[in-house]
């Protein structure tokens, strides 16, 4: 590691956009934490992001903030509730020895690098693809998509890796508290289902239109897994995917639990075990929307249907046809999921868990 970077003992650790960017960024922390006894990280995030930090053992504390250059400041429900100026002062009274930015290779860190360098501190890591003179200290020329597309995991880890922080384990981290397992699994012996035994946990929303599966697929899907009543069916969801899975519960007619907008986010970290956090096998219903979000270190099964304009980056579908997700047929949902539960499930974890979505601020990514 560098001489300056070793003596840094409080470090910042800023990923601006959504949860989802939050937990693939918590390797690359982890080995920054690791590799300085004694070194303690905060994180500054929007507002989604800032709530997992008491999840996320890597991290001390963290400052919500929803960047005005930030995606989640099109959300509605994330507008800041502070002034521009709040995070500069902030941040300059909390005297951070560094700031390490991660950013996906769609986003520019230099926003978040002016902030730091306002805010005096001295030594600034981020990825960039133009030459930022003063605004970083070490900086990493961004090869991504011109000449590779990496994991969204392997893209912070290599950033991490050019201060010489090489962690040791590289799976996410979130842990849910005791009290929030206790919760979820008290819900769930309520509805009738033994959370020691196996139990399929569905999750249709996605944080963007392009990236949820249509309602009458999930519906179809769901009958085709109800055939097995051993294995229970759980809807999960925030208060924003009511609507979606009012109507998918409508369309599916059979037994199925719904837990949407009814849990905390620890609670729902709970429930899914935070999918590949911590090892819940995922039948991930991927829209070809970037090519860097795909389930981590997990048992999986990545199930889209190709299509000539694949990873468009958009929210909203540009042609308007959803094809990417439209094509996966409800067959090979329901094949995948059954796939994985002929392995052996783990005693109080979901046996399986799908999931919408490619990049979103959905946990189950």
């Amino acid at each position: 590691m560098t001489a300056p970077w070793h003596h840094a003992r409080r470090i910042l650790c800023v990923r601006l956009d959504s949860l989802g960017g939050v937990l693939m960024s918590t390797p690359a922390m982890r080995a920054l934490r690791e590799a300085v006894p004694g070194r303690a990280l905060t994180l500054l995030a929007g507002p989604s992001g800032a709530a997992a930090q008491p999840f996320i053992p890597e991290l001390d504390d963290a400052i919500p903030w929803t960047a005005p250059w930030a995606p989640a400041a099109n959300v509605a429900d994330e507008r800041p509730h502070t002034t521009s100026q709040a995070p500069l002062r902030t941040l300059a009274e909390r005297g951070f020895d560094a700031a390490v930015i991660f950013t996906s290779y769609t986003q520019s860190a230099l926003p978040a690098a002016l902030l730091c360098h306002l805010a005096g501190i001295p030594l600034q890591l981020a990825h960039c693809r133009d030459n930022p003179h003063d605004l970083l200290t070490d900086w990493i020329p961004d090869p991504e998509p011109a000449t590779l597309v990496r994991h969204e995991v392997q893209r912070q880890l290599a950033l991490v890796q050019r201060i010489g922080c090489r962690g040791g384990a590289a799976g996410l981290s979130f842990v849910p508290r005791t009290s929030d397992t206790a919760a979820v699994a008290e819900r769930l012996r309520a509805a009738g289902v033994d959370p020691a035994r196996p139990w399929i946990l569905l999750h249709p929303g996605a944080g963007a239109a392009s990236r949820r599966y249509p309602a009458g697929h999930w519906a179809q899907a769901l009958r085709l897994l109800a055939d097995d009543p051993r294995v229970p069916l759980v809807l999960t969801g925030g208060a924003a995917d009511a609507e979606l899975v009012d109507e998918v519960l409508h369309h599916a007619a059979v037994p199925i639990i719904s837990l949407a907008g009814r849990l905390s986010l620890g609670e729902l970290g709970a429930a899914l075990k935070l999918a590949a956090a911590v090892g819940t096998p995922v039948v991930d219903l991927y829209a070809l929307t970037h090519p860097q979000h795909t389930p981590w270190h997990v048992r999986s099964r990545v199930l889209f249907h190709d299509v000539p304009c694949g990873f468009c980056y958009r929210g909203t579908c540009p042609q308007g046809h959803h094809a990417c997700l439209d094509g996966v047929a409800p067959e090979r949902v329901a094949d995948a999921v059954r796939e994985l539960l002929d392995s052996v499930p783990v005693p109080g974890t979901a046996a399986a868990c799908v999931s919408s979505g490619a990049s979103d601020e959905s946990v189950v990514i």
